[in-house]
């Protein structure tokens, strides 16, 4: 079948797909199977966010399909919490392996067949040395290697040694097989790297059946070969380990032979996309876990309210390259903001209240006005939002003493009450320390529904909420997680933010907000996009702000 008669849906344009699509047209493969191989041993971020979108995207495009499989080979550091993470985050992205889901355990049988023929051709051998000794051995970039003294050691003897290993009757670290194949070579990676190592630890799959484990190296590119991948595609780091991939494919009677392709990682500013460094920041209690929506993680970016068609956008919009770069963070936040754009429903929050009593608003009175869901989308419909004689404004909406170009409301200024009525400042009421807790305004009944019939303007449109029906809510403010765009991945908890995190207890939200349990993400109106939290009660709300809007006026202040 020709790439012509292929059903695929429209591909987009990169390199790899370009290799692909070639690979197709010349007949090299019939039809593409790509693989998205994660360890389970933590949550995955949004640097995965690439990997899994190029992995799935290109078989889906190309009428392939794509595994999904565990790289369950280190049963120390791996845990079902980290399995169920993996998958629904995948799903949530919107990609799905069907009934291709896999393990390298599932070959772990297989593989050890393989080593050991390898060991019979002469081409591995167990190693006595400790880490420690290969390590001083191994060489330097521009030094050779040393070669083991056991480099030499007869079959039969490898053998033997490698089948009581097997058999568990030597301690951790005491032995391991390394492949024999070139101290001297310039790619440290072909020094006789390590096959196996012992470890006595229960296997979250096959429990105690195995006390040796096959390392990344000798598992990835055999795996790839059994499922029959066609295109092994892994980040720049790999690629000075593609000679090794390829020496085991070459040396070993594997069913297929996969071609590995590297492309370059995601690096953001102020992010560090490490799985160590991310670990340690849960377990050292630096962040809430792994969700926490400070963390660049899928489950942290969910939770904060970040769509995942946002996400699919934003690995669109940087494309696939070759040469490893730094996004800007404010990239991902324009494709979070462009699509809450065009969905997020609009809603009235004020973060920080200070009371409006409107003088000549009758005592007890109370009206229903409407208010659009979303002013771009007419089928969203509209809402009826309490007001009445006490209002809850916005603390920064008012300065007593205003510069030149403030424009909202300060003593003898009119300004628009969203959807509702002009208002003029005439008294502040300040506490006895100084502080203004009370505006005392008047309103021009004439302009209902924000227009005024004289045709005055007014430079400024303010959101609000009823004092007698706003809800109670708690807002949590996330900032960058660390101060530096690069922070240093070795040294973490010195470059990180202490005002990452700004925990607002006494924001009003009109009462739209509480009734609605949908999670979807929401506007507040002049504030940014907000969702529910999952700490969420129906006694105790909780929204987190997922990003936040343009301010001109903070531009002008020199704060944004």
């Amino acid at each position: 079948m020709t790439v012509a008669e292929t059903p695929v849906r429209e591909a987009g344009q990169d390199f790899i797909r370009d290799i692909v699509r070639g690979d197709l047209a010349s007949g090299r493969h019939k039809s593409i199977v790509t693989r998205f191989p994660p360890e389970p041993n933590g949550y995955l971020h949004i640097g995965h966010a690439k990997s899994i979108c190029l992995n799935f995207g290109v078989a889906d495009e190309f009428g392939g399909h794509c595994n999904l499989r565990y790289d369950d080979t280190n049963p120390t550091r791996e845990a079902q919490e980290y399995i169920d993470a993996i998958e629904r985050d995948v799903r949530w992205l919107g990609f799905d392996w069907g009934k291709h889901l896999y393990h390298a355990s599932d070959y772990f049988e297989r593989l050890y067949e393989w080593a050991e023929y390898l060991i019979e051709a002469g081409k591995a051998y167990v190693d006595d040395q400790t880490q420690e000794e290969m390590r001083l051995t191994r060489g330097t970039l521009t030094e050779a290697g040393t070669e083991s003294p056991q480099r030499n050691r007869g079959i039969a003897e490898n053998l033997d040694l490698f089948r009581r290993m097997r058999a568990g009757e030597f301690p951790n670290g005491a032995r391991v097989l390394r492949a024999r194949i070139d101290m001297g070579s310039g790619n440290i990676n072909l020094r006789d790297p390590v096959l196996y190592r012992i470890l006595h630890a229960e296997h979250p799959r096959t429990g105690k059946i195995w006390c040796i484990y096959p390392s990344y190296d000798f598992a990835h590119g055999q795996s790839d070969a059994i499922e029959g991948i066609t295109h092994s595609l892994c980040t720049l780091e790999f690629e000075d380990h593609r000679p090794l991939y390829d020496w085991f494919l070459d040396n070993l009677p594997v069913p297929s032979h996969p071609h590995q392709y590297e492309f370059a990682r995601l690096n953001l500013t102020y992010t560090i996309l490490s799985k160590r460094v991310l670990t340690e920041l849960v377990r050292g209690g630096h962040v809430g876990g792994w969700d926490d929506p400070r963390m660049p993680t899928l489950a942290g970016l969910r939770r904060r309210g970040v769509p995942a068609v946002a996400i699919r956008d934003f690995v669109k919009r940087i494309g696939v390259a070759k040469a490893n770069s730094v996004v800007d963070m404010g990239m991902l936040e324009f494709s979070i903001r462009e699509h809450l754009n065009k969905t997020a429903r609009r809603r009235m929050a004020v973060l920080r209240p200070l009371k409006v009593v409107i003088e000549n608003y009758p005592e007890g009175g109370r009206e229903e006005i409407e208010a659009l869901n979303h002013p771009e989308d007419a089928s969203a419909g509209s809402r009826r939002i309490a007001f009445g004689r006490e209002l809850y404004i916005e603390r920064e909406d008012f300065m007593e003493n205003p510069p030149k170009k403030f424009f909202r409301l300060s003593p003898g200024a009119e300004v628009r009450l969203r959807y509702a009525y002009f208002i003029t400042c005439r008294e502040v009421v300040k506490n006895q320390a100084g502080n203004v807790i009370e505006l005392r305004c008047t309103y021009d009944p004439a302009t209902k529904g924000g227009n005024a019939p004289d045709g005055r303007k007014v430079k400024a449109t303010m959101h609000w909420v009823s004092a007698a029906d706003a809800v109670k809510a708690e807002v949590r403010l996330y900032n960058p997680l660390f101060l530096r765009p690069d922070p240093d991945a070795a040294n973490f908890a010195a470059d990180l933010n202490p005002q990452s995190l700004e925990v607002i207890a006494d924001a009003r939200v009109e009462p739209a907000l509480a009734e609605d349990t949908s999670g979807e993400p929401v506007q507040f109106e002049r504030q940014g996009y907000f969702c529910r939290d999952a700490d969420s009660t129906p006694a105790r709300l909780v929204f987190n702000r997922t990003v936040g809007l343009r301010d001109s006026w903070a531009k002008v202040a020199g704060t944004n």
